[in-house]
């Protein structure tokens, strides 16, 4: 139901463009969350977006990764610029509840994207 496409290798300074396109249910979610998972590390949330537009980033990405949505083609986008090695990490996109500034992940995953960030 979703699926993420868009990654790939690139340099330090490099840009990417992350896509997560939305098919089905998703029963009970308002909004979608990037998330990313670096080997033997947690999978953490990058950036959200509610039905409305509101965004939430993370620390780490803000200034640098936005995150939009196109309605019309149930698709989610995650622009990435001033890619950093750091930035490496398979990312995964997720249908979840937007509640506030608050982001609740819900069980709907798509299939992970790797991002490559070569210094």
């Amino acid at each position: 139901q979703l699926q993420a496409s868009g990654g790939g290798l690139v340099q330090a300074g490099g840009s990417l463009r992350l896509s997560c396109e939305v098919s089905g249910s998703t029963t009970g979610t308002n909004g979608i969350g990037w998330f990313r998972q670096a080997p033997e590390k947690e999978r953490l949330l990058v950036a959200a977006i509610s039905s409305g537009g509101f965004e939430h980033y993370a620390d780490a990405v803000k200034g640098r990764f936005s995150i939009s949505r196109d309605n019309r083609k149930n698709t989610v986008f995650l622009q990435m610029n001033s890619l950093k090695p750091e930035d490496t990490a398979v990312y995964y996109c997720n249908a979840g509840a937007m509640v506030g500034q608050t982001y609740f992940k819900m069980d709907y995953w798509g299939k992970g994207t790797l991002v490559t960030v070569s210094s």
